[in-house]
């Protein structure tokens, strides 16, 4: 779901006419993580099984069965496997104007600042909390809705998602903007590193363009991602290169080199430690699931 250029997702989702859609999503099963990104787009993440951890800007969060996370355009977020757990999750993603259009009175006063961040959401609900409830029976009705598409699901849909916003800010359960000078700083080093991971990188480099030295850059992302530098560029190169297996129909040599692995025998190795599989066994294994 992730434009691999760019760290920021740019990908459309649903039709352009009614931007919404939504996955279902199992970690591990069907990628180890969601790695690090933002996007203009509104999602929600509601656990059905198991759990897992979810980054929101630099803080992360145990999520469990029943959870619901918002990300509001423009949050830094990621969702990671938790030690020896899976995560079972539907994944609905819609753009805002499916919601409100121009000299609408609730996209001026909701939508609009939704979009820009002078509203900003609770990122987490849990069962325990008041509107919880509802609030999760709106989420199923849009399951229910988008997967039977019956006539008229689209006024469903859209009716579920805007009581749900209604609910959140009815509880006025609100929380700081997840935006602040070390997210920004983050998002800067994040696409810089979308440009050119593919070339020979050092720690120096990427403090570089913190205008920092390497030392306080180190200790700075993993307080931000939970990762060191390296580590997270591995991951983000092996990602481009699955992504790659499964869109193109290059060479698993020409993939490697143009992710940034010199050593063949290294990339097959790391692939198959981060997925569990070689990287031809991968290929072969999404062109069965999507019959390429």
């Amino acid at each position: 779901m992730q434009n691999l250029t760019s760290l920021q997702e740019t990908k459309q989702h649903g039709a352009v006419r009614f931007p919404f859609n939504l996955y279902p999503c199992t970690i591990p099963g069907d990628f180890p993580q969601v790695a690090l990104h933002w996007h203009d787009s509104m999602e929600l993440v509601f656990v059905k099984r198991g759990a897992g951890l979810v980054q929101m800007g630099a803080v992360t969060y145990p999520a469990r069965m029943g959870d619901i996370f918002i990300f509001t355009p423009g949050t830094l977020h990621a969702l990671r496997q938790a030690e020896g757990q899976s995560m079972e999750y539907e994944n609905i993603i819609f753009e805002l104007e499916l919601l409100g259009g121009a000299g609408d009175l609730c996209a001026e006063k909701y939508i609009l600042p939704l979009q820009s961040g002078r509203l900003a959401l609770t990122g987490h609900l849990t069962p325990n909390d008041l509107c919880y409830l509802p609030a999760a029976a709106c989420l199923r009705e849009v399951e229910n809705a988008n997967r039977a598409k019956r006539p008229g699901y689209e006024l469903v849909v859209k009716g579920e998602l805007l009581r749900f916003l209604a609910l959140l800010i009815a509880q006025g359960k609100q929380q700081l903007p997840t935006e602040t000078a070390d997210t920004q700083r983050l998002k800067t080093v994040l696409q810089w590193l979308s440009a050119h991971y593919a070339e020979e990188l050092r720690v120096a480099d990427a403090a570089g363009v913190c205008s920092c030295s390497a030392s306080h850059f180190m200790r700075w992302f993993r307080q931000m991602t939970g990762q060191s530098f390296i580590t997270f560029l591995n991951e983000y190169r092996l990602n481009a290169a699955a992504e790659a297996l499964h869109t193109t129909d290059e060479t698993v040599l020409t993939i490697a080199s143009r992710c940034g692995f010199e050593n063949l025998s290294y990339f097959n190795r790391a692939f198959k430690a981060h997925f569990g599989m070689t990287p031809r066994e991968y290929r072969k294994n999404k062109e069965r699931l999507f019959g390429a």
